[in-house]
């Protein structure tokens, strides 16, 4: 066995010090911040891309300053970053927040329609999420009766149309299918459930899926 001599025992020494060092400066964690060095923080964290860091940043605005009114501003903002990144179940997570908190605000219009926007972009497999194609409908038909003149407004009714074309698409399929196993009551219901979404199903074109989704789905 090699015994190691006194020039590589200091190597070493040297090597663990500097690697001590290099973790103790990691676990420093910032503290007792104003809320408008945090909030520049979190702004700089997210125009370098590093949302994770950006959401430990917002954690310690909201510990420090609860009720900072930098707080529903940051949560607007770090929503708008995770739908981005198309991270919708944290971009939900801070528009829920923010409408538990500050549902009383003059944007609240705003908020819906954001939470509307998010839902709506993460129905990325259509034949797998139908009760969220439900959820975000009904929540449209609400937002179109509280806030019938909001600016939003076309942006939420844009939405609906492609949502009941989505869904329209959906119970076509289905009733195509029942006609190909000759079961025509399912196949004729299922075609009256198209028509309730989409009057004319004519119109309705048959869902692109890509090749290597394809061949995991049966119809």
């Amino acid at each position: 066995m090699k015994v190691l001599n006194k020039k590589n025992i200091f190597i070493l020494i040297m090597f663990s010090l500097f690697f001590v060092s290099c973790s103790q400066k990691e676990k420093v964690q910032e503290y007792n911040k104003p809320a408008l060095y945090w909030y520049n923080k979190m702004l700089t964290e997210l125009s370098g891309a590093f949302i994770e860091d950006a959401d430990d940043t917002f954690t310690s605005l909201e510990s420090e300053h609860k009720n900072s009114p930098l707080i529903p501003t940051s949560m607007l903002i770090l929503a708008n970053a995770h739908i981005s990144e198309e991270e919708y179940e944290l971009a939900n997570y801070y528009l829920d927040e923010y409408n538990k908190r500050f549902g009383l605000s003059k944007n609240i219009d705003y908020v819906r329609y954001m939470k509307i926007k998010a839902n709506f972009l993460s129905i990325s497999q259509q034949y797998r999420e139908q009760q969220l194609f439900i959820d975000t409908i009904a929540d449209i038909e609400i937002f179109i009766k509280k806030f019938p003149n909001s600016p939003y407004i076309y942006l939420v009714e844009d939405i609906n149309s492609r949502l009941h074309m989505g869904k329209a698409s959906f119970d076509k399929e289905i009733s195509q299918l029942y006609g190909r196993i000759d079961k025509p009551k399912a196949s004729k219901l299922y075609l009256e459930k198209t028509k309730k979404d989409w009057s004319i199903p004519e119109e309705i074109g048959k869902v692109k899926i890509p090749w290597y989704r394809s061949l995991f789905e049966n119809y």
